[in-house]
Parts: structure tokens; C-alpha cells; sequence
């Protein structure tokens, strides 16, 4: 069985997704005995993966794909970057905290117009076996524009912000099933595949 190192609803709801085609079962942290709260403390995207795939496959004995990932902004000096989740500051219910972000992020950009609201998704993985050892590492990119305002109510986080140039559309308004394909996320694990099957098989 892989664990998927996180208990955010969106990010589980993607990864499993992407996984179910290949027959690889899976769950998520939320409920599982022994799991630990890991204190994002790396600098970059690649280090939290990396610290969360082993922090948590030692405490639950298992075999555990984690990821860290969020938005970059180069008009921001690359914020929100590994504080994406976390950017305005906010605790509590997941989307009011995403509202905040967002809200946060727009009036961040201000003035900011055109290409020079350029941004980009990142999605670093780490696969770690039950002794705490990373095996595989993988990422994965999305770029496009950040909107004006907010447009759609699908996917999650800054979602309704982002804007796919090649869709002239944003995650929030893009079906599902296209968002599988291009997002950053997806792009990672299907780099990641091969180390998966090949550890959920034995391999």
C-alpha cells in the first residue's frame, strides 16, 4: 500500500486520480495510526518533499509518496513559493484560508499588468521507502498569467487565478480532466510512475 503524504482533500482527490488508471492502491495520511505533523522547514520545494516522504514512511512504516508545491511569481521575487499555502498567514478552514491567499495575491499585484503577471505552478515529489530512505525524486511545472480577479469555481488554492494561456482559460474553469493532463502535479507523478509501480510491485 503507498501513502500519499498529505491530507489536503484537493491534493489527494488529484493523486489518486492520477495513480487509479495504474491499479496502484493508495490512501492518504488523514486517520492513518502514527502519522506525524512535519514542519515544512526546507527552503526550497524539492527539501519539503524530501522531508515529508521520509519524516512520515519511518512513522507509519510504509512506503510514501509526499509533495510540496505552489505558486511562483516573479513580479513577487518568487512568492508565494513554498509559503503558498500559507501566504497571508491565515490558519483554519482550508478555504477560507485559499480566499485569503488569493485576496492577498491580487492586491499584491496591483499596478501589475499584462506579461508581467507572469507565474508558474511548481510540484516537487519524493518517494520514500518505510526506513525513511528517498528512492526517486521527480517535478513538474505549469506556467501562465495570474488573472485579475478570480474565474471559476473548480480546483483549489489560487486555482481561479491561473491562467492557462493555451486555454485562455484558468484551473478553476478548466475540466478536470484536462487539468490531469497539464498541471504541475501531473506532470510530476507521471515522471514518478516507474519508481511507484516499481516499489508497490516489488520491484
Amino acid at each position: 500500500m503507498l501513502v500519499l503524504g498529505t491530507t489536503n482533500h484537493g491534493k489527494v482527490r488529484e493523486l489518486l486520480e492520477l495513480l487509479e488508471p495504474h491499479g496502484i492502491g493508495c490512501r492518504s495520511l488523514a486517520g492513518l495510526p502514527g502519522a506525524v505533523e512535519v514542519e515544512e522547514t526546507g527552503a526550497t520545494f524539492a527539501e519539503n518533499a524530501a522531508l515529508k516522504a521520509s519524516c512520515q514512511a519511518v512513522a507509519v512504516g510504509a512506503w510514501v509518496l509526499a509533495e510540496d508545491s505552489g505558486l511562483v511569481v516573479p513580479a513577487l521575487g518568487g512568492e508565494p513559493g513554498v509559503r503558498s499555502a500559507r501566504f497571508s498567514g491565515a490558519a483554519g478552514d482550508r478555504l477560507v484560508v485559499d480566499a485569503r491567499n488569493s485576496e492577498l495575491l491580487l492586491e499584491r499585484l496591483r499596478g501589475v499588468a499584462g506579461l508581467s503577471r507572469a507565474a508558474h505552478y511548481a510540484c516537487h515529489a519524493a518517494l520514500a521507502e518505510p526506513s525513511g530512505r528517498v528512492v526517486a525524486v521527480s517535478q513538474g511545472d505549469c506556467h501562465g498569467l495570474i488573472a485579475e480577479a478570480p474565474q471559476g469555481s473548480g480546483g483549489f488554492g489560487y486555482d481561479p487565478l491561473f491562467i492557462v494561456p493555451e486555454y485562455h482559460r484558468t484551473f478553476g474553469e478548466i475540466p478536470a480532466v484536462v487539468k490531469a493532463v497539464i498541471s504541475h502535479r501531473a506532470r510530476a507523478m507521471r515522471a514518478m510512475l516507474p519508481a511507484i509501480v516499481a516499489a508497490c510491485s516489488g520491484g
